[in-house]
């Protein structure tokens, strides 16, 4: 289960050779020492390739901040995220917990995707240039880093070649699950750390566990700071590929197994010491939920989309892939008919070889998964059972999203590509076959080649319309009006439907002014998870009069709920912006509040009177 890249003819463990591998049973060679790995301006070139396609996929959005990406309201959520690390670096407070949001109670920024492994490192960013920056930012950062680390295990375990190398970190980064999860959810596109992580737990040698073992366990309490969801596909993964690697390789894996279950051991021990104190809070702290508020076994792929092109490629419509996967953002098959086509040629070619078996059956496991409880085909339900049932009832994996078990197939993938590659390019071979199969692996990926992330001006509809934030806010109008200890009560109050743009109030002005409600998972009765805070009766009431476009008959109670609302709020003012329904809301809040005055380009209900 090592990986390295010894100078014999016979691979050990995770290893490529220049021959044909001898029978899997049979005991390993001795390895002469492997060869330093150096830093080449081919390695530079790569890395500067990584960063520049990942600048174009964004470049709609940095020529046009007006213009988020097509998933306004998860982008919305991970700036209001970075904000809030920023918040936390410079005002020395506690990260995992915030009442800038979901005011007076709070929101458990552990039970939440609060990605501050990303956040704390860009607070430099945040501070200079703005939350949104810094949103795009972390998308480079995600897919050029996911793409150069990589690079790095494959050039100097896998293969070679290093151009071999190169292709198979560009599909790691850029794969079409990658960007349309770069586009929305930042905690699923930081992929950085999976490469280390994999690379010290498969190392080819057996001395310095402890070194190892130390370096393990800071990667993963990192990848916990990144995305816990990432790291749980991770460990699912290595565990299945190193089953399937003993299987095939005996006698390597009885060599290696101490070492490996050694470092695995030390990293444990520290990653527990380091996380001990974030899980606990995240799953006993106060706002902390159990269960999750959306059925998840629903998020789930058909089978044909894992040949058919996604909708940000050179190929790609938006049709097809709607049809074939829950939401734009969970497009993590879609691989086109060739890529798999020719895995399955690489996987018959090179199937003496105990890594390629072991690749092919991890990857077939994950694909299976993806397709949830019961199995779909081009949109037609066959009612064959998918193993995702053998799921269903083990805590914490019967709450993973099945569309997202696809994201493991990418790495197989490309690793298959890359020795398919470095078969021909790593070693002297004839021109017509190098010639083949570089065509070949080319004319596969050319039409998945990504198209940068879409951008809307606005999403069409009324209650999750983004209009650019207020004057009165970014000028910092509001000061005289929010005293210490009070909240700004922006209308609509944000939720996960309603007033994502005034969510983005708070992030883009460093969360100065805390507001109620927000666009996160608390807990509802019995502590079930829920998206948002409970709602009360006037969030309820302004909500569905923005859905009707009509104002409803206002009684007495409603006004005396409405303050009572206020209250509990600690509001001190009350803000109407730019609103599809501002003329309906402003006469809602009229009714309940009295008139109101006009404050730059807002209007301002001054409630410190009232509460």
């Amino acid at each position: 289960m090592g990986v390295g890249r010894p100078d014999t003819d016979r691979p050990v463990g995770l290893t490529t050779a220049p021959a044909e591998p001898a029978a899997p049973t049979a005991e390993p060679p001795r390895q002469r020492a492997p060869r330093r790995w150096r830093l080449r301006r081919f390695d530079l070139l790569v890395v500067a390739g990584y960063l520049a396609l990942a600048a174009l996929l964004t470049v709609g959005q940095w020529r046009r901040p007006e213009r988020l990406f097509h998933q306004a309201g998860d982008q919305i959520l991970f700036e209001w995220m970075l904000a809030r690390a920023a918040r936390a670096v410079t005002g020395a407070e506690n990260p995992l917990y915030s009442t800038a949001l979901n005011a007076p109670d709070g929101v458990n920024l552990m039970a939440n995707t609060s990605v501050l492994g990303l956040g704390v490192p860009l607070t430099p960013v945040t501070l200079l240039f703005g939350s949104q920056a810094a949103f795009l930012v972390a998308v480079v950062c995600c897919l050029a880093g996911t793409a150069t680390a990589w690079y790095a295990l494959l050039a100097r375990r896998l293969v070679r070649s290093r151009g071999a190398a190169a292709v198979g970190g560009l599909f790691c980064g850029f794969a079409p699950g990658m960007v349309s999860q770069a586009g929305a959810h930042l905690h699923m596109a930081a992929q950085f750390l999976v490469p280390v992580i994999l690379g010290l737990v498969f190392r080819p040698d057996t001395d310095r566990v402890r070194r190892h073992g130390v370096l393990l366990g800071l990667a993963v309490a990192y990848q916990v700071f990144l995305g816990e969801e990432v790291l749980v596909f991770l460990a699912l993964a290595a565990g299945v590929f190193a089953a399937a690697y003993a299987l095939v390789d005996r006698a390597s894996a009885r060599r290696l197994a101490p070492a490996v279950l050694g470092r695995l051991g030390v990293g444990a021990l520290v990653a527990g010491v380091l996380l001990a104190y974030p899980l606990w809070f995240q799953f006993a702290g106060p706002g902390h939920y159990r269960g999750m508020p959306f059925f998840a076994q629903g998020f789930r792929l058909d089978a044909a989309s894992f040949t058919t092109a996604a909708r940000q490629t050179v190929t790609g419509n938006a049709r097809l892939p709607g049809l074939l996967s829950p939401n734009p953002t969970e497009e993590n098959s879609f691989f086109g008919p060739a890529v798999p086509l020719l895995a399955v040629l690489v996987v018959v070619r090179l199937w003496r070889r105990p890594l390629v078996r072991a690749l092919a059956g991890c990857g077939l496991l994950f694909a299976l998964l993806s397709l949830g409880p019961t199995i779909r085909v081009n949109r037609h339900e066959t009612g064959l059972p998918g193993p995702y049932r053998l799921l269903t009832g083990v805590p914490l994996l019967d709450l993973v999203v099945p569309a997202r078990f696809a994201l493991v197939c990418v790495p197989v993938l490309a690793v298959l590509l890359a020795l398919a590659l470095d078969r021909v390019h790593g070693r002297p071979v004839r021109r017509a076959p190098r010639l083949l199969w570089t065509g070949a692996v080319v004319a596969a990926l050319l039409p998945l080649a990504p198209t940068p992330i879409r951008t809307v001006p606005a999403v069409p509809l009324p209650a999750q319309h983004v209009d650019p934030p207020p004057h009165f806010i970014t000028a910092g109008e509001w000061r005289p009006y929010v005293p210490a200890g009070r909240t700004l009560v922006p209308v609509p109050i944000p939720s996960n439907v309603h007033g994502l743009p005034t969510l983005r109030w708070s992030a883009l002005t460093g969360q100065e002014f805390p507001i109620p409600g927000g666009y996160f998972i608390g807990p509802g009765p019995g502590e079930q998870g829920m998206f948002g805070a409970p709602n009360r009766p006037t969030s309820t009431l302004i909500y569905s009069t923005m859905d009707a476009g009509k104002l409803p008959p206002i009684t007495e109670e409603d006004r005396r709920r409405a303050v009572e609302d206020l209250r509990f709020w600690r509001a001190s003012v009350v803000v109407l912006g730019a609103n599809p329904r501002e003329g309906v809301l402003r006469e809602l809040m009229t009714a309940l509040l009295g008139p109101p005055r006009r404050v730059d380009d807002v209007w301002l209900w001054d409630v410190r009177g009232l509460v």
